[in-house]
C-alpha cells in the first residue's frame, strides 16, 4: 500500500525522516482543529514533541561474528509507506516549492555527445545522482551545469554553449562549461583527485596537494560561479552543488547570489579533524563550504567530523544541538543524507530471469554450470579493496580446498584516473596477483580469480548481479557505495548474499549483509563461507529485508529530503524579512 505526500498527517510526515532533522510546514487552513485544538502554536509544539533522534552510536556497525547473526528485529520499524518515484520529487516543488528555479552543478555531464566513425552518438552514463536530480531539474525547467567531455559536446551546443535535453524530449537545459587540458589537469587529476580525494579516504595513499593544482582549482570553481549567475533568471535560485570538486563554490556563489538557496552534498567521507589539517588550504576550503545554505553527507560521522574540522580551524559559532554553523553572518545547516538508487533500477527493466543470467555469464567466461560465483563490480581505485578480497579468495581456497573448480570470483573492473600513478600501479598489482592466486588454486581449468578490466554497461553489471551467488564489497573507506545497494535491487528472486565492509556508509543501513573488516582477510574468508553455505530462506528473509530498505530509502528520497529542507528554510527567511520589515514599518 503506497500514501500520497499530500495525504499524510503530521505524525505520518516526520515519519518520512527517521533522523528527526526535516519538518514541512504545512498550510495555514490544516493547522487548526487538531486534536481539537486551534492554532499554529499549539501544532508547532506538537511537532517539536514528535522528533526524535537516533543516538550517533547507534549509526556505527559492527563487524565480526557479532554483527553477522541475522536478526530480523535488529530495524526499526516504519509504518509509513511512501512511495518515492520522480513523480513524488515534482509533487514537492509544486506545494514546496512553487516557482522555484532549480539550477544542478556537477563536474560530471548527464549526457555527452561522441564523435564515432562520423557520427554524433549520445551516452548517458549510469549514475543515481542523474536518476535523482533529472526529474527535480526537468519539472521545473531548470538548468544542469556540467563540464564539457565528450569528443562532439561542441558541435551540439548553441552560441551560449546549452544544449535542450533529453534528446527527442527536452524538459531542461544543460549548460557546458569547458576546460583546458591544463585545467583539467590542475583542477580534476591534480587537487581533486591527488589531494582531496586520498585526503578524504582513510586507505593510506600520501595525498599531494601542489600550488599549481590549487590555482587551477580555484580557477575552475569561479568559471563555474560565472556559469551559475549567468544561467540564474532570479535572485533567489536554488543552486545544487555536487561533490568534492566544488568546495570553493558555494561561497563564491553567495558573493554574487546571496538570496539563493544553496544546497551542496559533499559524496565521499570527510576525515577528522586532524586529517584534514594536511591540506594547506584547509581553511579557504571550510569557508568556501559555509557558503552553502545545507551542507549534505552520506552520514552523521562524516557531518560530526566536518563540524569537528571547523571548530579547530575556523573561527565560528558552531549549534551542535541544531547541527548548524554561523560564519560571516550566514548560517549553514549541516546534515546527513545517504543517497541511493532509483528503484526499481532502470537496468532491471529488460534483464532476463536469474537462471538465463547465470548461464549466460558462465558460457561467457568458459565456466562449467556447477561452478558457484562470486563478483565484484568497481573501477579500479585503491580505495574500493579489491586487493583485500582477491587475498580474501587466496585464503579461503587454500583453507578450503575443497572449493577449487567449485567456486571462481570475477571482478569487473574499469579502468580509472590512469593518469595518476597510483591508479595505473593498483591495476598492475591486481593482475600479478590473480595470476599468483590462479597458479595456486586453478583445478581443471576453473580459474579461482577472473579479472574483467573494461566498461560495463549498467545492463552487463546487472546481468553479473543476477548471476552470482555472492557479491563482495570490500571498501576500505566509502561514503557510501551505491554498488551493494545495486546487487540488492537486482536480485528480485531474493537469493544471493552481500559481503559488506563495515568502512562503506552502506552499512549503516544494509545491516542483514555479512559485515566485515575488509583489512582482516581471515574474517573475509570465514564471510565467504558463511556466504555458500547459508539456507535458501536464510538468504531470503535477509534479502527481504535489503529489499525494503533500498526501496524505502531510494535515491527519490534522498532527493526529496534536501528540497523539503530547503523549503523549510526558505519559508524560514520569508517569515523572518516580513518580522524585519513590520519592525521597520513601525519604526517610521
Amino acid at each position: 500500500m503506497t500514501t500520497s505526500v499530500d495525504s499524510l498527517s503530521v505524525e505520518g510526515r516526520l515519519r518520512l525522516f527517521p533522523l528527526g532533522i526535516s519538518l514541512v510546514i504545512e498550510k495555514r487552513e490544516d493547522m487548526s482543529n487538531r486534536d481539537g485544538k486551534s492554532g499554529p502554536s499549539h501544532w508547532w509544539t506538537k511537532l517539536k514533541s514528535l522528533q526524535f533522534f537516533k543516538d550517533a552510536s547507534d549509526l556505527v556497525p559492527r563487524s565480526g561474528p557479532l554483527s553477522r547473526q541475522w536478526s530480523p528485529s535488529r530495524r526499526p520499524a516504519d509504518d509509513s509507506r511512501i512511495e518515492w518515484t520522480p513523480n513524488t520529487l515534482r509533487l514537492i516543488l509544486q506545494n514546496e516549492l512553487p516557482d522555484a528555479e532549480i539550477l544542478v552543478v556537477s563536474n560530471r555531464e548527464p549526457y555527452i555527445h561522441n564523435l564515432e566513425d562520423g557520427h554524433i552518438v549520445v551516452q548517458t552514463p549510469a549514475s543515481g545522482l542523474v536518476a535523482a536530480l533529472e526529474p527535480v531539474t526537468a519539472a521545473c525547467g531548470g538548468t544542469w551545469i556540467a563540464a564539457g567531455s565528450g569528443s562532439a559536446d561542441h558541435q551540439t551546443v548553441d552560441e551560449h554553449d546549452r544544449l535542450a535535453v533529453p534528446p527527442g524530449d527536452p524538459t531542461y537545459t544543460l549548460r557546458r562549461v569547458w576546460l583546458s587540458e591544463e585545467e583539467e589537469n590542475g583542477y580534476y587529476f591534480g587537487f581533486s583527485n591527488e589531494g582531496l580525494w586520498p585526503l578524504c579516504h582513510l586507505a593510506y595513499v600520501r595525498p599531494n596537494f601542489r600550488e599549481a593544482d590549487w590555482l587551477q582549482y580555484c580557477a575552475v570553481n569561479r568559471k563555474f560561479a560565472d556559469a551559475v549567475v549567468a544561467e540564474a533568471r532570479t535572485s533567489r535560485p536554488i543552486v545544487l552543488i555536487q561533490d568534492y570538486h566544488f568546495a570553493l563554490l558555494p561561497r563564491l556563489v553567495r558573493e554574487k547570489l546571496p538570496d539563493a538557496t544553496i544546497i551542496t552534498f559533499w559524496h565521499i567521507p570527510w576525515p577528522n579533524a586532524e586529517t584534514f589539517g594536511i591540506c594547506q588550504w584547509r581553511r579557504e576550503v571550510i569557508e568556501g563550504l559555509l557558503g552553502s545554505s545545507i551542507l549534505g553527507f552520506h552520514t552523521q560521522f562524516h557531518c560530526n567530523n566536518f563540524i569537528d574540522s571547523v571548530d579547530r580551524f575556523l573561527e565560528s559559532r558552531i549549534d551542535r544541538e541544531h547541527r548548524s554553523i554561523t560564519f560571516g553572518g550566514s548560517e549553514t545547516l549541516v546534515r546527513p543524507y545517504p543517497i541511493s538508487i532509483d528503484w526499481p533500477p532502470r537496468a532491471l527493466e529488460h534483464q532476463a530471469p536469474v537462471e538465463v543470467c547465470r548461464t549466460k555469464v558462465l558460457e561467457r567466461f568458459g565456466l562449467p554450470e556447477q561452478v558457484r560465483l562470486a563478483v565484484g563490480i568497481e573501477r579500479f581505485d585503491y580505495t574500493k579493496g579489491i586487493l583485500d578480497r582477491m587475498r580474501a579468495i587466496d585464503l579461503f581456497l587454500e583453507s578450503n580446498p575443497e572449493w577449487r573448480g567449485r567456486l571462481t570470483f570475477i571482478q569487473a573492473a574499469a579502468p580509472s584516473r590512469t593518469k595518476l600513478a597510483a591508479y595505473q600501479t593498483l591495476q598492475e598489482e591486481a593482475v600479478a596477483l590473480a595470476g599468483e592466486i590462479n597458479l595456486r588454486h586453478t583445478y581443471d581449468t576453473v580459474p579461482a580469480i577472473i579479472l574483467a578490466i573494461h566498461h560495463h554497461e549498467q545492463d552487463q553489471v546487472f546481468e553479473l548481479y543476477r548471476a552470482a551467488d555472492i557479491c563482495i564489497v570490500s571498501s576500505l573507506h566509502d561514503g557510501m557505495n551505491l554498488v551493494a545497494k545495486e546487487f540488492v535491487a537486482a536480485r528480485d528472486d531474493e537469493q544471493g548474499t552481500l559481503i559488506l565492509s563495515t568502512f562503506a556508509g552502506a552499512a549503516q543501513e544494509l545491516l542483514e549483509a555479512l559485515i566485515v573488516n575488509p583489512y582482516d582477510t581471515k574474517e573475509m574468508a570465514d564471510a565467504i563461507l558463511q556466504a555458500l553455505t547459508m539456507p535458501e530462506e536464510e538468504q531470503r528473509e535477509r534479502m527481504q529485508l535489503m529489499r525494503d530498505m533500498v526501496r524505502e530509502n531510494n535515491v527519490y528520497r534522498w532527493a526529496g529530503r534536501m528540497l523539503h529542507d530547503a523549503a523549510l528554510i526558505r519559508k524560514r527567511d520569508r517569515i523572518e524579512g516580513l518580522e524585519a520589515s513590520g519592525v521597520e514599518g513601525s519604526d517610521k
